[in-house]
């Protein structure tokens, strides 16, 4: 990463670094350094959860904390985050190794939604709680705003489902495409497919639970940014009509 690459990034995160190197750290991996971006992932990950709950709290006023703990864990959940980082252009700015680089690892949701919360927590390190806050609301108040409790409060795969059957859709299908790690510590890669769609996304997690649910969460992301004439309207319900006896 340049110096220009440097600044454009800090244009598009908001925030201009005292301590540019604290902004390098948060998007080196491990594979690149020993200096890498997993300690301040550690503080993104809580200012994180901190600036969502807030956010969440003044959004949505009425509702009992276990609602509010759904649609936290949805927001902050790895293809989220992996999303976010892709708007901002960290893959083009990720350090990683060159065999780490060859092997897809500038794309891979888990770097990206960790270097994330690295940039979090290095803004926060940089210039306090107050600044990495407004980050996180930057981030995160467009898409708090045009979600609704109910879409946010069930499971990916639940809110799938019914989205297809709604419209009279097959449902989903799931199956584990690729296990990374050694065996106490590895990594789910889920493909989920929606063939009447023509549609195809990933998730990955430390569970095939995990992985099936981030790969749900891909799919509903997906069909939130396809346009409206692309996709089915919802099946009317059918009335019945029953007939009077003569």
């Amino acid at each position: 990463m340049n110096h220009n690459e440097l600044k454009m990034l800090e244009q598009r995160l908001g925030h201009a670094f005292a301590d540019p190197r604290l902004l390098t750290r948060a998007v080196t991996h491990k594979s690149f350094s020993s200096d890498h971006y997993e300690r301040l992932e550690f503080l993104g990950d809580a200012v994180l959860s901190l600036g969502v709950s807030a956010l969440l709290y003044k959004r949505f006023d009425r509702s009992d904390e276990g609602d509010l703990t759904r649609v936290r864990a949805h927001l902050v959940r790895q293809d989220m985050l992996h999303k976010l980082a892709q708007q901002l252009g960290l893959p083009q700015v990720m350090r990683l190794s060159e065999g780490e680089a060859k092997g897809g690892g500038a794309q891979r949701p888990s770097i990206l939604a960790d270097a994330l919360e690295a940039i979090i927590g290095a803004v926060y390190l940089d210039a306090g709680f107050d600044a990495a806050r407004d980050l996180v609301l930057r981030l995160f108040e467009p898409l708090v705003a045009e979600s609704t409790l109910e879409g946010w409060s069930k499971d990916a795969k639940t809110a799938l489902q019914e989205w297809l059957q709604g419209r009279k859709l097959a449902v989903p299908s799931y199956r584990i495409t690729e296990t990374r790690g050694k065996a106490h510590e590895q990594t789910f890669v889920v493909t989920c497919e929606l063939p009447e769609l023509d549609l195809t996304v990933m998730g990955e997690g430390l569970s095939r639970r995990a992985a099936e649910q981030a790969a749900a969460q891909a799919a509903m992301t997906r069909l939130q940014q396809m346009p409206a004439k692309q996709l089915p309207k919802p099946a009317k319900p059918t009335v019945v009509v029953k007939k009077k006896r003569v």
